[in-house]
């Protein structure tokens, strides 16, 4: 097993599903029985593209052939990913463009896999060619500076999602665990309406309850929270309110649940728990506004004995750097224990059906509703 490498350190986009012990070549097969997953759109509003059994330099993503593998087994259509600045001493502005600039050149190298999303029409493309879209989005409005004419620059590289706040506050606004929960700054508002002519996604995950609130509310167009959880149903900071997720929705916006460990207060959450948020989200928000954003990939954890070893390591990190949330401890996995691997989306689909919902519900949930926020964002 590697050891903690710098996507892990700074936003844990690696925290990821550990695998069951199979040869990795053997772990595409389908489930029995057809369904919503086998065949339709799977769009993962916050996820990851990287083998986390191999070390990675920053956020660009390696696009290994097991990687890619394992990506379409999944019947994966499109993810969005992280680059650029989170955390750490690297300038936000240079390490945000060069983050882009080196995705954009793998992307042209592995174009029998990949297609750079820019349109929603991009990931109905990428479907129909058998292709995996990659949205590119950040996780911190950091490298905006001062300047909210950023922005252009951004959008004209191609970022799709911008989440305005990490877990601490910025120039843009508290994150969840900024404790004053001080709501969105006169410049957070600024890029906001920046956003909004430039069509770019707006995301909340992340983000205290105020600067959420603030946001949905000052924004012309609808806002996303890409990947979260519930808290009344788990009560912990980087999970939403009903509030924060019913404005959200009465605004047009998504909700998207993650496959993380803040599902359940124990901090081991299995896959009843995201089902136990998805029916809460959608029960606040209605089935046309709730979907999944995982926060991890696809790809196994070969050694989980290995994996397990790094944790420690990596929470203290996570807490000296001042990123990390409640709810992460060394004796959690960053990742749903039974919801995991190529079959992660075959098996939510199948549990959500258990539960009663329909085939068209489930295909909104697996990735048509993002879908259609894609539309009303992006064109």
């Amino acid at each position: 097993m590697t050891t903690i490498d710098r996507r892990t350190f700074l936003t844990g986009m690696t925290w990821t599903a550990a695998a069951a012990m199979l040869p990795w070549e053997a772990r595409g097969a389908s489930v029995e029985g057809a369904g919503p997953a086998d065949s339709g759109i799977i769009i993962n509003a916050l996820g990851g593209l990287d083998d986390p059994n191999r070390g990675a330099d920053g956020l660009v993503p390696e696009f290994s052939p097991r990687v890619l593998s394992e990506a379409h087994a999944s019947g994966l259509t499109a993810v969005n990913i992280t680059l650029g600045y989170v955390s750490g001493p690297d300038d936000p502005f240079e390490a945000s463009v060069r983050d882009i600039a080196a995705t954009d050149a793998l992307v042209r190298a592995h174009d029998r896999d990949l297609l750079k999303v820019l349109t929603a029409g991009d990931i109905r493309r990428a479907k129909a060619d058998r292709k995996i879209g990659l949205i590119y989005g950040f996780q911190n409005g950091a490298m905006m500076g001062n300047d909210a004419k950023r922005v252009d620059i951004f959008a004209n590289l191609g970022v799709r999602v911008f989440q305005l706040t990490y877990n601490p506050a910025n120039q843009l606004g508290d994150g969840s665990m900024a404790p004053e929960n001080r709501g969105l700054t006169p410049f957070g508002r600024e890029v906001v309406a920046r956003l909004n002519e430039r069509r770019v996604m707006v995301d909340l995950s992340h983000s205290g309850e105020r600067t959420c609130l603030d946001a949905a509310r000052a924004s012309k167009s609808p806002i996303s929270i890409n990947h979260t959880g519930c808290r009344a149903v788990t009560d912990l900071p980087r999970n939403k309110t009903d509030a924060e997720l019913r404005l959200v929705a009465e605004r047009g916006g998504f909700v998207g649940i993650y496959f993380m460990p803040f599902l359940n207060a124990s901090g081991h959450a299995r896959a009843e728990d995201v089902v136990a948020h998805i029916d809460h989200a959608v029960k606040v928000c209605g089935e046309d506004h709730v979907g999944i954003g995982t926060d991890g990939s696809v790809s196994q954890i070969d050694d989980l004995h290995a994996y397990q070893a790094t944790l420690a390591k990596e929470i203290a990190e996570r807490k000296a750097a001042g990123i990390s949330a409640a709810g992460e401890r060394p004796d959690t996995y960053p990742f749903v224990v039974d919801l995991r691997g190529p079959q992660q989306f075959h098996k939510l689909a199948q549990l959500l059906a258990q539960k009663g919902y329909s085939s068209a519900r489930i295909e909104k949930i697996l990735g048509l509703n993002f879908l259609r926020f894609a539309e009303t964002i992006w064109g």
